[in-house]
């Protein structure tokens, strides 16, 4: 449409009626949307009232309302069946079945569906069901709309399995009989057909050899050849359920009559059924009957019965498979040169020069061919079986190079999915398709390429294992270029927008540490990995290859280019400055702690994780408190132990100065779950520090008893002390500072006391007793004495009383009263008390 521009109007007669078309135009487009109104009017008919109920609201919208309102009713059947099926059935479904009759397309197509669906869920019993639902559906098989009919006899097919067998002859094979007959219409004759190949595998055979057979023989001669080819396809089904014998010499005449037929497609009908039958025919049959019709097939199929072609080179490796057994050497050849024709199909030039027919050839014949081809890619396993994997490189290699570079992509997509079937197959003479692969990975297509890379894994294996005897680096020089189409094709995933593919490519690149050099795939591929990691804006891309990067540092052995990879890890994902690349490093640890053990995780990634704690990025430390759990199961007590009290400290700054709502929700819930978490043992790490701690016990205890010894000793020197100073007060100030050194020992005795508990039943003050009753002077001494030892009582109550706190703390936490974040709050707290007191007590002897 011509845009209307009103500056520069040209009112000229030819110009005029151009803008008259144009506002047409515009009336058009703003013609549905007025349409799509409704008036007060339509809007009344369509209003319904709310107090009815679902069933009544059922009956009245198929009763008096529209089209679109019944349709709607007959959607929901099946859910009225499911909330109150008698009601429904005697209300509901009466007025559908009488609806049908003059209902629309919609409703009949919308009413197949459902009743299909009221089956499926079994929401009444099978007899209820064809009592009340099977008459509608045989009423309305032979509507005149052939979508509608198909639709309820598909309804019918799959009621028929669920029917009783009195049911069915009864109530669908008797009138059968009559429906199958030539004056009949053609679409009750089509469905009377199809019914027959269902009912066949219902009953037992001499029942249809007695009822069914003479109805399959009429309408194998029917006069419309749409009928003959619509019976000759159901012949497989009712030769499965008559036995050999009567496929043998009912079905099998009657085959051999249509193949010979004057309509193509009842041709084909009756070729495709013979292919699919032969495992019914014994050797005769197949050498006497079988064999000359399909050589006759072949022979007709490039000259008069083109229409033939597509399915011949489709059954065609099941066909000479089948009939491998009856093959004379000549005929062997024959097949073989004929599935050679087939496969160059199109693109061949005969005694130097073009076809007449290949030049005149149509687009659709085009398309046909392309068929062909492709079919003969698909069976190209099958044909390997049938010449032998030992003769492959001499029979069929031209044609495998012919397909794997023929200029369709159907049909190398078709070689690309096969290729693993024909790795298998070659066993050890895999190596001489190796340039094909090559030639597959780098196809211009991606979707070749995406169709070889889903058994990419399994066919480098057996490249690398079959293709030489000697070590891996032998096996690597058959496939010279293999890393550089490795390395193209995902080069070109990584160009297009078809991420899917990329990324499926990096999962299945893991395999390579199994077929290529650690050395090749350091400086190849791992490096590729680690940009694709930082640069690809694709998330299932990245951690696609996160974790094939992972697999490679692995198996790398070389401790140099280990710790290259590490310390880009950490440096350029885990502090990078942008915070999807740390979202990544989170990404990669959790690969990590999954395919590296335990100490490989804590020595080198546990300290750079925790230090997200700090991020400024609230989703950064999200994912972290995500991760924080998977973290801990890492570590052993009490190797581990340093790492331990890191990540509760973690945890403790994470709850005291997290300010994002949504990451301190996570914390605290991460809390929980970190407390039922059980840390593992090192057993063996543990014994040995547990022996150090004996030996520490020991050494501790003499130091104990020889401080007591010097204890008692300053305290009877003491007493002489005060003795001589009472008598004489020349000396009283030499007992004075007696007094006081005897104090410093005491108090430094039950500081080592108040460190360990164990030993509280040591005299605390053994001169208390000598000190009362004295002058004075040492009576003030004594009282000084008493403070500092009040004091110390008190520093060791303080302590006692935190333990015992702190104790009831995780006790509380353990069984569930009380939430563990809330634990780690108090017992920060305590910490800061207990180190105060300490503190008070550092501060003079004197307390």
């Amino acid at each position: 449409m011509r845009p209307l521009t009103f500056s520069k109007m040209d009112f000229s007669q030819s110009n005029l009626f151009g803008y008259i078309e144009d506002l047409q135009e515009l009336t058009i487009i703003e013609r549905p949307v007025r349409r799509s109104l409704k008036t007060p009017e339509e809007i009344e008919r369509l209003t319904v009232d709310e107090e009815l109920s679902d069933i009544e609201r059922a009956v009245y919208l198929l009763s008096s309302g529209q089209d679109i309102q019944g349709t709607s009713v007959v959607a929901n059947l099946p859910v009225l069946m499911r909330q109150n099926p008698a009601e429904t059935l005697r209300r509901v479904l009466p007025k559908i079945r009488e609806v049908l009759h003059v209902a629309g397309v919609e409703m009949q197509l919308t009413a197949a569906v459902s009743f299909l669906t009221v089956l499926q869920e079994e929401s009444v019993s099978i007899h209820t069901y064809s009592h009340s639902f099977l008459h509608i559906i045989l009423q309305n098989l032979e509507h005149r709309d052939a979508g509608v009919s198909n639709a309820w006899l598909e309804t019918l097919l799959a009621v028929i399995e669920a029917l009783p067998k009195e049911t069915v002859r009864h109530e669908i094979l008797n009138p059968l009989v009559s429906k199958a007959q030539l004056a009949q219409t053609l679409q009750s004759r089509l469905v009377s057909c199809k019914i027959m190949g269902k009912v066949a595998n219902k009953f037992e055979a001499h029942i249809i050899k007695r009822e069914v057979l003479p109805l399959v023989k009429s309408l194998c001669q029917d006069v419309e050849y749409e009928v003959r080819t619509c019976m000759c396809r159901q012949l497989e089904h009712i030769a499965r359920g008559i036995g050999t014998e009567l496929t043998k010499t009912v079905v099998l005449p009657e085959l051999v009559e249509l193949a010979r037929d004057e309509g193509s497609s009842v041709r084909l009908a009756a070729f495709e059924t013979l292919v699919n039958l032969l495992d019914m025919f014994d050797a005769d049959d197949r050498s006497q009957t079988v064999l000359p019709l399909v050589k006759s097939f072949c022979e007709k199929s490039f000259k008069a019965d083109e229409s033939i072609l597509v399915s011949l080179s489709f059954h065609l490796g099941k066909l000479c498979n089948g009939l491998y057994g009856i093959f004379t050497p000549e005929q062997h050849l024959r097949f073989l040169e004929f599935y050679k024709k087939l496969s160059t199909l199109g693109l061949q030039q005969e005694n130097g020069h073009n076809d007449n027919q290949l030049q005149l050839q149509t687009l659709e014949q085009e398309k046909k061919y392309i068929s062909v081809r492709k079919n003969c890619a698909y069976n190209f396993p099958a044909m390997i079986v049938f010449v032998d994997p030992k003769n492959f490189h001499l029979e069929l290699y031209s044609i495998f190079f012919c397909l794997c570079h023929d200029p369709e992509v159907p049909v190398r997509y078709t070689m690309a999915i096969s290729f693993f079937e024909v790795a298998k197959l070659l066993n050890s003479d895999v190596y001489t398709i190796h340039k094909e692969l090559v030639t597959l990975l780098q196809d211009e297509s991606l979707e070749v390429l995406d169709a070889l890379v889903g058994h990419l894994p399994e066919i480098l294996e057996l490249m690398a294992n079959r293709g030489e005897n000697n070590g891996s680096e032998s096996k690597l020089l058959s496939i010279p270029d293999l890393i550089p189409a490795l390395t193209t094709a995902e080069q070109r995933a990584a160009t297009s927008l078809k991420w899917r593919t990329h990324e499926k490519l990096l999962q299945k690149y893991a395999c390579l540490p199994h077929i290529i050099s650690s050395d090749q795939i350091y400086y190849r591929f791992l490096h590729r990995m680690l940009t694709i990691i930082l640069t690809n804006n694709v998330l299932p891309v990245q951690k696609a290859a996160a974790r094939t990067l992972c697999i490679y540092l692995r198996y790398n052995r070389k401790q140099e280019q280990r710790h290259e990879v590490i310390q880009k890890l950490i440096e350029q994902l885990g502090q990078g400055k942008s915070y999807w690349n740390r979202l990544r490093f989170l990404d990669t640890c959790e690969f990590i702690m999954e395919l590296f053990s335990k100490s490989f995780f804590c020595k080198y990634f546990f300290l750079p994780v925790l230090e997200l704690t700090h991020d400024p990025v609230a989703n950064v430390r999200m994912k972290l408190c995500y991760l924080l759990p998977k973290v801990k199961s890492t570590l052993k007590i009490p190797t581990d132990k340093h790492l331990l009290q890191q990540l509760e400290l973690c945890i403790r700054k994470l709850l005291c100065q997290e300010k994002d709502k949504d990451v301190l929700t996570i914390v605290k819930r991460t809390v929980l779950e970190l407390d039922r978490m059980e840390i593992s043992v090192d057993a063996e790490q543990l014994e040995k520090e547990k022996q150090q701690t004996e030996g520490r016990s020991t050494n501790i205890n003499d130091k104990m008893f020889e401080k007591k010894r010097r204890d008692s000793k300053a305290s009877s020197v003491l007493a002489k002390s005060i003795n001589l100073s009472v008598s004489g007060s020349s000396s009283g100030t030499s007992a004075g500072k007696e007094e006081k050194k005897s104090k410093l020992v005491r108090s430094q005795s039950f500081s080592t006391q108040a460190l360990h508990p164990k030993y509280s039943n040591i005299d605390k003050c053994p001169n208390k007793s000598s000190a009362t009753g004295y002058t004075s002077s040492v009576s003030g001494m004594g009282k000084s004495c008493m403070l500092s030892f009040s004091a110390k009582i008190l520093c060791l109550s303080c302590n006692s009383l935190f333990q015992m706190i702190h104790s009831g703390l995780i006790l509380l936490a353990v069984v569930g009263m009380l939430p563990s974040f809330l634990v780690l709050l108090l017992a920060t707290y305590l910490t800061q008390l207990t180190k105060r007191t300490v503190e008070i007590r550092r501060v003079s002897p004197e307390g």
